[in-house]
């Protein structure tokens, strides 16, 4: 394998406009460089219980908190590989594993309840996960376009920008267009710093100049609040009334 598999870092996100994007790219040009995949548009498919059991513990900001999604950075066919990545945060520091596999045994392993394509560790963990929450679905298809910006002298430092996130919870699949309900203005940009250890002064610096702040802003987590908790709420309220 040539993907890193295994990250433990920080992550921070800030809501920007496109001008003040426009600003920090210009400001980090010179000690960093945009990664060899370019302007790349993102796909993940997040998986839940019926009830949103993992989103819904999320917004509620535990300590600890996890979640299971597909990502694929093109157009995927049932045969092509894709990422299936567990991604764990605890007390503010984000633990990712991943794997690659296809398409079609991803869906099979997890959704079939079949065995793991492979015999490895971080197939074992998303296998335990699976079998923990049992009714583990696709729940909303995510897609975004990314530039991602590496540190010439630390590897581990990147700093992506994301803009045009849409997001659905209909045709949930890799072979699909992309369309869906805007999770951001189209005239914002969500920045995330991505860094192990202590965030360079540099950029601690870049940030207080321009007035930036952190914000706890999370894709998925928007497009529950804003397109589905109503509707979960409403499908809860009928269970307990036939209950």
């Amino acid at each position: 394998m040539t993907y890193q598999s295994v990250f433990q870092r920080y992550e921070y996100k800030y809501i920007l406009t496109k001008e003040q994007a426009a600003f920090i790219k210009m400001a980090i040009s010179s000690g960093m460089h945009i990664d060899e995949y370019g302007p790349t548009t993102i796909r993940n498919i997040y998986f839940d219980t019926d009830d949103f059991r993992l989103i819904r513990t999320s917004l509620d900001k535990p300590a600890y908190k996890e979640k299971l999604r597909l990502r694929s950075y093109r157009y995927a066919a049932k045969d092509d590989l894709i990422f299936a990545e567990l991604k764990k945060k605890y007390k503010g520091i984000v633990f990712k594993r991943r794997t690659e596999t296809t398409y079609f045994e991803v869906m099979d392993w997890l959704l079939a309840l079949g065995d793991a394509p492979r015999d490895e560790q971080i197939m074992k963990e998303i296998t335990c996960f699976r079998d923990h929450y049992k009714d583990l679905k696709p729940k909303a298809f995510l897609t975004y376009e990314r530039e991602a910006y590496v540190a010439e002298d630390d590897p581990s430092l990147r700093i992506t920008f994301d803009r045009n996130i849409l997001a659905r919870n209909r045709e949930i699949s890799f072979s699909s267009g992309i369309y869906g309900e805007q999770i951001l203005p189209r005239d914002q940009v969500l920045m995330e710093i991505k860094f192990a250890g202590a965030m360079p002064f540099r950029l601690v610096r870049l940030l207080s100049e321009n007035d930036l702040h952190r914000s706890s802003f999370s894709k998925y987590g928007e497009y529950y609040k804003n397109h589905l908790k109503d509707e979960t709420d409403e499908d809860m309220k009928g269970a307990l009334l036939y209950a």
